[in-house]
């Protein structure tokens, strides 16, 4: 079983980035345990003075989370032409810790607007590439006009989008079964 831990950087409840979440899960084959992150609202706001063997349990079950898995999934809005700050704490809290080294990654952004949230796509991989995860090409994804994508009961209802995240999510699989064997 590939154990993938999925990362929305919306809090709002019913985010379209969550949807894209949850339609992921139901697209993951038998063999891919994919299970959404929802402690992200509840981590406090980053000072590495907090941060040692003492650390909050907020943060440490966030960092359980990052390690137990094979891989990580990000679906990032785009604020302000960057990544929310929500999520950006989170990183924040991980960055001397060490979770990404190596750690294999895919990063969506999705938006109304028509590159997809380009500009947070690319910081968000930007910084996670500086904390060491290793994201392939194709396992990165803009979605562009996602309002578009869903009925009004928040499924995904564009199969374009929906192949494009079934590669994304195999590209993920199969970069895990590779550094497994090597």
């Amino acid at each position: 079983m590939v154990k993938i831990l999925a990362i929305s950087g919306s809090l709002r409840s019913n985010s379209s980035n969550t949807n894209i979440l949850r339609s992921m899960m139901e697209l993951a084959a038998d063999r891919i345990e994919l299970s959404i992150y929802d402690g992200m609202g509840e981590l406090p706001h980053f000072n590495p003075e907090l941060d040692d063997e003492l650390a909050m349990a907020t943060v440490r079950d966030w960092r359980t989370q990052l390690q137990a898995a094979d891989g990580i999934l990000f679906c990032t809005p785009e604020y302000a032409h960057g990544v929310p700050g929500s999520l950006k704490n989170a990183l924040d809290w991980i960055v001397a810790s060490g979770e990404f080294m190596h750690k294999l990654t895919a990063v969506i952004s999705a938006s109304p607007a028509p590159d997809g949230g380009a500009k947070a796509n690319a910081a968000l991989v930007q910084t996670l590439r500086v904390m060491m995860a290793e994201i392939a090409d194709d396992s990165i994804l803009c979605i562009p006009a996602v309002y578009n994508k869903f009925n009004d009961r928040a499924e995904l209802t564009d199969l374009e989008t929906e192949r494009a995240l079934m590669s994304l999510l195999a590209s993920l699989v199969n970069e895990i079964d590779l550094q497994a064997i090597s």
